[in-house]
């Protein structure tokens, strides 16, 4: 399974029971208030209706008059159409209950009790005590639509408690508005809880991305690719992740560059070396001084062979090391080609080559200057060594889409079949057609790695009409 994809579900299930959670707090906060809320209104309710019993009593005892029970009676008959909110109430559904000091009923409004039955309930019991009278109770046991609130009140006259007035009100009467802000509350809970969960999306691919970063990271390593290290800011667990890869990217490489050029540098340094042995050793021998004038020269020869190699292999491995360009400038390619003509137009008039200059004006790129006049000549050095003498070499520079071309054509003999898959390799190199002599194979190897410092390319093909076009490709900005 992939990471994202355990974020979003690990996700998914934290916000679901945390949201669970949160709704099932507050809607049982919310239910807690309503009633708080109702409880304070009936409180309102049987301390105005005590004062009104209180006025109906007669020596102690307490004679409700008609009036009081009709206004009662017709409250409860009425039919309401009272809109609040988006319920419409009907009818009222208040329970009013008079008992006098010894708990006996005076008056039920629903007339489930008759006067004088004994009524011993905690609410009118603490009234009658002059205490808060409360309680919450089934008028049938298991009924939730008989669950009722009663708030009792005492009857006072001249300062002595004769009864009490017991309001009660079924917790019904609020489920509908309970309901309503249940729903609200739900709705927008959903609506948050997906909100969260399309903000995680884009959270996740930002998690994500520097992982995926430093997987191609690591897959370049491991294949050998030159690549850079992934930006992925300052300081931080990813930023510190990506400095031990491209530590350990460092160490892996400079220990199998190490092994690569000992191997190969052994390998190109036996036959001068041979040489040298061979000549040094004919030379303890009586010889005529002719004789002994081309050991010398021998020795003299591959000792420069051999300095050349070190001297090239210690700037290609200079270049190698390098993870970036230091100082880029902007290039006019009139003045880059001019220069590397003008280092090399002595061997072209020696083998007497033309050179043919092709570049449109005002063409720049933003690049390394000494490095891609290294390449640059490597590449024209190439195309004179292998053309024939009174050849003409193409020198033709030109911008297609992002990138600047320049391209090097000869009409030499062009790549054998069997050196076009080694072109590049280092120490690979093919005879000149002039001397018959082979290079140190490390020319292409160096321009190819300027190319990859400028995030380029450096191509060979053969031309049909004979000959090899030598192509180093250059990204322009804009």
């Amino acid at each position: 399974m992939k990471m994202r994809t355990r974020l979003l579900l690990t996700a998914l299930v934290l916000l679901s029971a945390g949201f669970y959670l949160l709704v099932d707090w507050i809607v049982q906060d919310v239910r807690l208030h309503y009633f708080i809320t109702m409880e304070e209104s009936l409180v309102d309710t049987s301390v105005l209706l005590a004062e009104q019993v209180g006025r109906q009593v007669v020596d102690g005892r307490i004679e409700m008059d008609d009036s009081f029970r009709d206004a009662l009676e017709s409250a409860g008959e009425r039919e309401l159409a009272a809109g609040i909110y988006n319920h419409t109430k009907t009818n009222m559904n208040v329970r009013v209950l008079v008992v006098n000091r010894d708990e006996q009923i005076v008056y039920d409004s629903h007339h489930d009790m008759m006067a004088g039955d004994e009524y011993h309930w905690r609410d009118t019991r603490l009234a009658l005590k002059g205490e808060y009278g409360a309680r919450a109770s089934y008028d049938v046991p298991g009924d939730m639509d008989s669950f009722h609130f009663y708030i009792a009140a005492p009857i006072v006259v001249d300062g002595e408690i004769v009864g009490a007035v017991t309001v009660g009100k079924p917790v019904k009467s609020i489920a509908p508005f309970m309901q309503q802000a249940k729903a609200r509350l739900v709705i927008s809970c959903t609506v948050a809880f997906l909100a969260i969960l399309l903000m995680l999306i884009p959270v996740s691919l930002w998690i994500i991305h520097p992982v995926k970063a430093l997987t191609g990271y690591a897959r370049a390593i491991r294949d050998g690719r030159s690549v850079r290290r992934p930006k992925l800011g300052h300081g931080g667990e990813m930023s510190e992740l990506a400095t031990a890869f491209e530590e350990m990217r460092d160490a892996l490489e400079g220990k199998q560059y190490v092994e690569e050029y000992v191997q190969s540098l052994t390998h190109e340094m036996k036959s001068p070396l041979a040489a040298i042995r061979g000549a040094a050793e004919l030379l303890n021998e009586e010889m005529a001084p002719e004789q002994r004038k081309r050991f010398l020269d021998n020795i003299r020869s591959e000792s420069e062979r051999m300095q050349g190699l070190v001297d090239r292999m210690l700037s290609l491995a200079a270049l190698e090391k390098r993870k970036g360009l230091m100082h880029t400038e902007l290039i006019d390619a009139h003045e880059l080609l001019n220069d590397v003509l003008d280092s090399l137009m002595p061997v072209a008039r020696a083998r007497k080559i033309e050179i043919n200059k092709s570049v449109p004006d005002d063409l720049t790129l933003c690049g390394e200057y000494f490095l891609l006049r290294q390449a640059l000549s490597n590449l024209l050095r190439n195309a004179l060594d292998f053309s024939p003498d009174g050849a003409a070499v193409e020198l033709v520079v030109r911008r297609e889409n992002e990138r600047m071309i320049f391209e090097v054509l000869d009409r030499g003999s062009g790549i054998p079949d069997y050196a076009i898959d080694r072109i590049f390799e280092r120490f690979y190199s093919l005879q000149r057609p002039a001397n018959g002599k082979k290079g140190s194979g490390l020319g292409l190897n160096f321009v190819r790695e300027i190319a990859k410092l400028h995030s380029g390319d450096v191509r060979l093909s053969n031309r049909p009409e004979g000959g090899v076009c030598a192509s180093l490709l250059i990204p322009v900005e804009g």
